[in-house]
């Protein structure tokens, strides 16, 4: 099947997850948000896969509570990442 290429996708900043474990994820997915916060980006996009939804749901879950986060969301095209918007 044809997969639409969004080029939007190519311009945010981009963390891939994948083969980390629930317990150590949200330390890499932290940083990111951290450095992309210093260095001034309003949207970044972490790629998670579909899978369980283990990963998913537990970067979901974190994210809630960080107060760097002004919201997030899954992506449209592919809801095997999560666009989040600093503040």
């Amino acid at each position: 099947m044809f997969k639409p290429i969004d080029p939007f996708l190519k311009i945010l900043p981009q963390l891939d997850v994948h083969g980390y474990t629930e317990d150590t994820v949200m330390t890499v997915v932290n940083d990111f948000i951290r450095d992309n916060y210093k260095l001034k980006k309003k949207k970044i996009l972490v790629i998670h896969g579909n899978g369980q939804h283990i990963l998913k749901n537990k970067i979901h879950k974190d994210l809630k509570h960080n107060k760097l986060v002004y919201k997030y969301y899954l992506y449209n095209l592919n809801v095997g990442c999560t666009i989040i918007e600093l503040i």
